[in-house]
């Protein structure tokens, strides 16, 4: 293990431990979460909240809130560009500068920066992507998800894993899922005002779904009834405290992509997805006129970068005996919550 992973937990109590571990989905929706919080832990309310805002200010915890569903509420896509090491920067600052760009990282590779849009429509997140090309002069390559067979980055931290789910042993329910590049989430107003307010994380404070309906000039119960109906939707993923997996020592990640036949896809997809180590698992669309083969994409977060290169010979060697690549992240350059500036047409 890293120091940086044994850094982190050293003052830490079991306490904080079932707060890292047991609350990264399933916060209570209701008008005092932390007071429930509380009585499941045996502390009073107060230390509850003191405790989540001490692991925030750690940067252990990125935020508190929900995690968005982009496929299911606008339109996102996986992108890269090839920038020349001379202007990597300024590439990488155009590409940020977008709301919509929520997650960007150095890779090893020639296609070296991979960045998420996430929008309110189809329409928006193309033109994003055209304006990224026309201004840095790069070619994109456009990676919308076609199929999800498993994504999932809630997992224990504290532990000695050396990779992720290392320890839960796997086993959930893997489906080949079909995402659409144009989903509207069947928003009414209330749904798509709601889900902008709280794209970047609940207020944290005893009371943070009054605090929204306050934003919203609602009332807390039509806020909670609309939070519970999204979640329900999809549209919503989970909410609760979101782990900085880098800062807990899963700092080696790394998204290998596969070139798989056609008609093995979902077969080998649905076998992948359900592996313990295997963080994210989907399919994504060929381009061969830019010279992109591969069609599979898996990731898996680790502690220690030998350690995931031996996984991924194991995945080769056993489940995926077809060409592939290893594309290490080697930098953070941008990383939030799905970022939206609309969801309903004028």
């Amino acid at each position: 293990m890293s120091s940086l992973a044994e850094d982190w937990r050293a003052d830490l109590d079991a306490v904080d431990g079932r707060l890292i571990d047991d609350y990264q989905s399933g916060f209570p929706v209701e008008e005092r979460p932390f007071r429930a919080i509380g009585a499941e832990l045996d502390i009073d309310e107060d230390e509850a909240l003191a405790r989540v805002e001490s692991l925030h200010e750690q940067g252990i915890f990125r935020r508190f809130g929900a995690v968005l569903n982009p496929p299911v509420i606008g339109s996102s896509t996986l992108a890269a560009v090839q920038a020349p090491e001379d202007r990597f920067g300024e590439i990488a600052e155009i590409v940020n500068e977008h709301r919509q760009v929520n997650h960007n990282y150095r890779r090893d590779h020639p296609w070296n920066m991979w960045f998420v849009v996430t929008a309110g429509s189809r329409e928006t997140r193309d033109a994003i992507l055209a304006d990224i090309e026309e201004r840095t002069g790069c070619s994109v390559l456009n990676l919308p998800m076609l199929t999800d067979f498993y994504i999932n980055l809630e997992f224990p931290v504290v532990n000695g894993d050396r990779f992720a789910r290392e320890s839960s042993g796997g086993g959930e329910d893997v489906r080949a899922t079909a995402i659409s590049e144009s989903a509207t989430g069947d928003l009414s107003t209330l749904d798509a005002r709601l889900l902008l307010a709280i794209q970047g994380g609940f207020p944290l404070t005893a009371t943070p779904y009054r605090d929204i309906a306050a934003e919203l000039d609602e009332s807390v119960g039509d806020v909670v009834d609309a939070i519970r109906r999204l979640r329900e939707t999809g549209c919503i993923k989970r909410i609760g405290c979101i782990v900085n997996h880098v800062v807990t020592g899963f700092d080696a990640n790394c998204m290998v992509v596969w070139d798989v036949p056609d008609d093995e896809l979902d077969a080998r997809g649905t076998e992948v997805g359900s592996l313990p180590y295997v963080t994210l698992c989907y399919h994504r669309p060929r381009r061969p006129d830019q010279g992109w083969s591969y069609n599979l994409f898996t990731m898996i977060h680790g502690r220690d970068a030998e350690m995931v290169d031996e996984k991924i010979d194991e995945l080769a060697d056993e489940h995926l005996p077809h060409t592939h690549e290893r594309l290490f992240s080697t930098e953070t350059l941008k990383q939030t919550g799905a970022q939206y500036e609309e969801l309903l047409g004028s």
